[in-house]
């Protein structure tokens, strides 16, 4: 898995830019940040950005006065977020954290569970975040919406014949074969989200849709449109980030914690 994403991220800054490069980029960054702020309020916190990637979020999470520890398997995306003021970095697996128990207010997991595509996997993952997290600590562990191929390539006129096999087997079981781009991953429902959150012995589960309903909209009005149309896309994404008809609507689920 580690090498697999070393040539996905690794090559040509993809992870570096993945947040602004499409308006449903932006919309993810935007409702992330609005979503861990909401939870993460007492100042100074101690915080591990598992699979943070080259800092993204640990760069505003750090100007908001938190003490960022970035882990990540690839070599360039350490190097990015160390480059970072007021955030450190190592490489490192989600599922074998160098990290002492107990010891961080904190636990970012926004990448690691849908690229381990083993339930077992996904476990042991959420199981370091709670053992180096101290007793009332925050965990916000992200997946990826089962509905979230449909939704884009029903939208953008790349679902064929040809393709809707692989898209009704990602809706029915959460395996994602990388039919348009990304690697294989496991993309889950809020339910699955919240359930492997809870058998982790994490407590106060909620589980938000990240984008909303409207990001679909936004990648086809294009970059040039987004400045006039995101205040409308994030109130459609609060008024329906726990709504259960709609959760799926996302393109990211949002399961927020208590160790």
């Amino acid at each position: 898995m580690e090498s697999e994403l070393v040539t996905h991220y690794g090559i040509d800054g993809l992870e570096d830019s993945r947040l602004r490069r499409s308006p449903h980029g932006r919309l993810e960054y935007l409702r992330t940040r609005e979503l861990i702020r909401r939870w993460l309020t007492a100042p100074g916190a101690r915080v591990l950005d598992v699979g943070g990637g080259t800092g993204v979020h640990a760069a505003w999470l750090a100007g908001d006065g938190h003490a960022v520890h970035v882990v990540d398997p690839v070599p360039s995306h350490v190097r990015a977020a160390a480059a970072l003021d007021g955030v450190s970095a190592q490489l490192g697996d989600a599922r074998e954290l160098e990290v002492a128990d107990g010891s961080v207010d904190a636990v970012l997991l926004l990448g690691p569970l849908y690229h381990l595509t083993e339930a077992s996997d996904r476990a042991r993952a959420l199981a370091e975040a709670v053992r180096v997290l101290r007793p009332g600590g925050l965990l916000a562990a992200a997946g990826i919406s089962r509905y979230m191929s449909l939704l884009e390539v029903g939208s953008d006129g790349r679902l064929t014949a040809e393709l809707e096999p692989s898209v009704r087997t990602v809706i029915t079981s959460g395996s994602y074969d990388g039919h348009v781009g990304f690697v294989p991953a496991h993309f889950h429902t809020a339910e699955e989200l919240r359930a492997e959150v809870q058998t982790a012995g994490l407590v106060d589960v909620t589980v938000y849709g990240v984008e909303g309903p409207a990001w679909p909209a936004l990648d086809a009005a294009g970059i040039a449109a987004f400045d006039g149309r995101i205040e409308a896309a994030l109130r459609a994404a609060r008024a329906v980030e726990q709504d259960p008809l709609l959760i799926h609507a996302s393109a990211h689920l949002l399961a927020v914690a208590r160790g």
